[in-house]
């Protein structure tokens, strides 16, 4: 990177000489740069690192003046991005559960190299390259095993049973990270559940093998989960959207100031699937998984349930700098079939009120003429609110108080069946293995909550038994929000009728916004 500046600066010494004629606004930004580097670089008092001056003062340093999105990426940032696209990560496959002195395995990649060497839920680390992490403290625990994610490893592991460790050596490999990380199927109602976690390349494939492995058509319908689902490659929406909607359909349109307006349709093939949908949607929702609910909402394919959404409608183009670097920049918005922004505006930054929006309707419908609400995000057709837990129900759950009362239950019971179901004698065991550790169960918060105490203490013991998708699944299935959605496939034909013909011809044609 000094090399590259040091070009960079004597090449536009060099046109300034042979060309006095003024200077381009870049080229004159980069004149600017180049000086006052060159000054840092002779004058200051101690001598400073090239690719920091450049990379965190510099870029990150401009792109922090533009908004909360655009971000530099240094190469072993640009390398995990990279693989992130792909749906891989570098790594053993383990999901763990961390806690000061105390490391649980929770899950294991099939294929990976923690399966492949035999753990699974429950066994539990007590050594990492020669160091007993019950001697350190949680900050280096924490350092220890970041560190070692990446690099040949040896661990001392304790199987459930046992009480003597035995050694395990790991090689880091690339990992499939699956983005449909939950799929059952509510069998009395023959209703299918699918989470997506993000967009990436494989996820229509998992989408489509995930319904197939449900039912496939023959579902009765389809809860389409996209809670905390930050989003990812449009394109993966769009593909996804293709599977519900008939051929052509507008998914959204691209405009930029130097980006030509481009519209995003559904495959030209017919959709898979035309069972009932109804999306869960909330504050966690963004970007790309914003576009497959207002694709599907505004094509009246789908209900949306849940709370508003986040509300990011930006195009952020990764464009690959020298010394295997990258920067993502903001280049564009989305806007939905009906034409609405699903940005919300930003106060303090050059997203305060974009020139893109100027010029937009007030009023948007669906295909159907239900009305839409602007303004940013996506709101929900049927309001849910979500779980609001009180303090004594966060508190166990931030100190990893089910999880660990699991370890110590499974350290004096036998292996439980599948359908275990906390009873009387497993919540006072709770309530004494908390007393153990001087934590006091308030009496109004233990009488209130002892269904979700049930229900956490069994995902957690589960989670360690049988894997975490198995326990996250019976958490699932017990979720308010998740049984409120479920109940409403009776209503979502009506729900989803519009005024016959109303608005028809006001609404702006689809896939066409204003233009400003």
């Amino acid at each position: 990177m000094f090399e590259l500046t040091v070009l960079l600066s004597a090449a536009v010494a060099s046109s300034m000489a042979q060309n006095p004629a003024p200077l381009g606004p870049v080229a004159h930004a980069g004149v600017k740069f180049a000086r006052v580097y060159a000054l840092i670089q002779e004058h200051a008092m101690d001598r400073l690192d090239p690719d920091h001056l450049v990379f965190d003062g510099g870029i990150r340093g401009m792109l922090a003046t533009l908004d909360p999105f655009s971000a530099f990426f240094d190469p072993e940032q640009f390398a995990m991005l990279q693989r992130q696209t792909r749906g891989e990560a570098l790594g053993f496959g383990s999901i763990l559960y961390v806690t000061p002195g105390k490391v649980l395995v929770l899950e294991t990649a099939r294929g990976s190299p923690s399966w492949r060497a035999g753990l699974g839920p429950g066994d539990r680390i007590v050594e990492v390259n020669g160091h007993r992490l019950d001697t350190l403290s949680f900050p280096s625990m924490i350092q220890l095993l970041r560190q070692a994610r990446s690099h040949p490893v040896r661990l001392g592991v304790i199987h459930p049973g046992h009480y003597v460790a035995q050694d395990v050596e790991l090689e880091p490999a690339e990992v499939a990270l699956p983005t449909v990380d939950m799929d059952f199927k509510f069998a009395r109602a023959d209703i299918g559940y699918i989470h997506i976690s993000g967009f990436e390349e494989q996820t229509p494939v998992e989408v489509y093998q995930g319904i197939e492995k449900l039912g496939g058509a023959r579902l009765k319908g389809l809860l389409l989960d996209l809670r905390d689902n930050h989003g990812g490659l449009v394109a993966s929406a769009v593909r996804v959207a293709s599977l519900f909607l008939k051929p052509g359909r507008v998914v959204l349109t691209i405009r930029g100031r130097s980006v030509k307006p481009q519209i995003e349709r559904t495959l030209p093939a017919p959709s898979l699937f035309t069972f009932p949908i109804v999306v869960l949607v909330n504050g966690g929702t963004a970007s790309a998984a914003e576009i497959l609910s207002a694709a599907l909402e505004e094509h009246d394919r789908a209900v949306i349930a849940g709370e508003p959404t986040f509300g990011k409608g930006l195009v952020q183009s990764v464009l690959p700098l020298p010394d295997h670097t990258g920067m993502a920049l903001v280049t564009a918005q989305y806007f939905t079939p009906s034409g609405r922004s699903i940005q919300r505006p930003l106060p303090g930054t050059a997203l305060a009120r974009s020139s893109l929006d100027l010029g937009q309707p007030s009023r948007f419908y669906t295909d159907d003429g239900r009305p839409l609400r602007g303004g940013g995000g996506i709101t929900p057709d049927v309001t849910i609110p979500g779980l609001v837990f009180d303090p004594w129900m966060s508190f166990l759950g931030e100190g990893g108080y089910f999880t660990r009362f699991a370890s110590h239950y499974l350290s004096l019971h036998a292996r439980p069946p599948r359908s275990f179901e906390p009873d009387a004698k497993v919540l006072d065991d709770f309530r004494q293995y908390l007393h153990s550790d001087d934590v006091r169960a308030p009496e109004p918060y233990w009488s209130r909550d002892q269904a979700w105490l049930k229900l956490r203490i069994r995902a957690a013991l589960l989670n360690l038994v049988y894997g975490l998708k198995v326990g996250n699944e019976a958490e699932m299935r017990g979720d308010p929000q998740v049984q409120k959605a479920l109940a409403l496939f009776p209503r979502v034909e009506s729900i989803l009728r519009g005024p016959a013909g109303a608005h028809a011809a006001t609404r702006p044609a689809a896939g066409h916004p204003p233009q400003s």
